[in-house]
């Protein structure tokens, strides 16, 4: 055995319905006194409660979908004359997404309070989209000195919605077991986090508003970050950023819609990662695993019902092909990525 892992340094606090009492501790350890709550308008009074007496000095809830630069840019800008000193993000992806780019040129700290299951919060990579091209990154300074999971935060979550974070988080995993660093401390994460969402967002569909369900899939969804932060972006990730910088596409639903294509194209070339994915979802495989919790979800399934239009599948091909990263269990090329765009777009998908 020869590999190398690199773990992330961040405190965790996991606790059912204590996001405020971990909340103000996390930012007393860091000795501040002036933050900055990130949320969108929408999550303001769930914010309002967990964020509770903090000394708040701005509330900024300009928060949109894959991080375009000027926004981040304005971020920046309040965060600088408010004289802010550490950043709060409660929310879901888009909005510790804009906490990091924030990070990314300030340093500033963050202490993020997640409300779904994108798993941002458990890594130190970035994005940002600019003239239809989605760039990402890894730096250190965007990994939130500490995260508070509180599964009650994300009850609210609509069932639909938590499908699809939830499916997100599943690629995390999927994407880490062939992912440039994959290694076997990766690959126990990935596995114990496919069964946890597995479990999880089942129990979530059958009952929305309990907690077990949901803290089973936050559960997993920080495995699946901490796996897919050390592991490196798979083709999966190189392909869902392509499309949702070209065509803004909703990130989760297309992530869980990209997924069952990538398990079939690579699982068979990689027996190893395939018997660990049916074995995380007691399936005799791993594309059947995967089909069967999709099943039971109701998962979204087609490109097509998400906005993205035929017409842009070779303009994606092309773009993604320069991206792809080296060493995918199954060759990266023109037909077998066309005909993998064509599936996703019209929603059929191997078994």
């Amino acid at each position: 055995m020869r590999f190398v892992h690199d773990s992330l340094a961040q405190r965790v606090r996991f606790a059912a319905g204590e996001a405020a009492t971990q909340l103000a501790d996390g930012v007393r350890r860091l000795d501040r006194s002036r933050v900055m709550v990130i949320c969108a308008e929408a999550e303001r009074a769930l914010a309002e409660r967990v964020v509770g007496a903090l000394p708040v000095v701005v509330w900024h809830d300009e928060v949109v979908m894959h991080v375009p630069r000027a926004v981040a840019e304005r971020a920046r800008a309040v965060a600088a004359d408010r004289n802010v000193d550490v950043v709060v993000p409660v929310g879901g992806g888009s909005t510790t997404g804009l906490a990091k780019a924030v990070a990314l040129t300030t340093g500033l700290p963050i202490v993020a309070v997640p409300t779904t299951y994108a798993g941002s919060e458990a890594t130190n990579v970035w994005g940002m989209t600019d003239a239809g091209r989605k760039v990402t990154g890894v730096d250190d300074r965007v990994l939130p000195r500490a995260v508070v999971y509180d599964a009650s935060l994300t009850v609210g979550l609509p069932v639909g919605m938590s499908v699809a974070s939830g499916l997100n988080a599943v690629a995390h995993c999927v994407d880490s077991l062939w992912a440039p660093r994959a290694d076997p401390i990766n690959a126990a994460f990935a596995g114990e986090g496919i069964r946890a969402l597995d479990t999880g967002l089942r129990q979530v569909v059958a009952d929305p508003g309990g907690l077990v369900g949901r803290e089973q899939a936050l559960y997993g969804a920080y495995l699946a970050a901490v796996a897919f932060a050390s592991a490196g972006s798979g083709l999966h990730h190189k392909i869902c950023h392509v499309l949702g910088g070209l065509f803004d596409l909703p990130h989760a639903q297309t992530h869980a819609i990209v997924l069952p294509h990538i398990v079939a194209l690579n699982a068979p070339a990689a027996p190893e990662a395939e018997r660990r994915i049916a074995s995380a979802f007691a399936a005799r495989s791993a594309t059947g695993g995967l089909a069967g919790l999709r099943a039971a979800l109701g998962a979204p399934s087609s490109l097509r019902d998400c906005g993205m239009p035929e017409d842009g599948i070779a303009a994606a091909v092309e773009a993604v092909l320069a991206a792809a990263p080296p060493g995918n269990p199954v060759p990266v090329t023109p037909a077998n990525l066309t005909a993998l765009l064509c599936a996703a777009w019209e929603g059929e998908v191997s078994r």
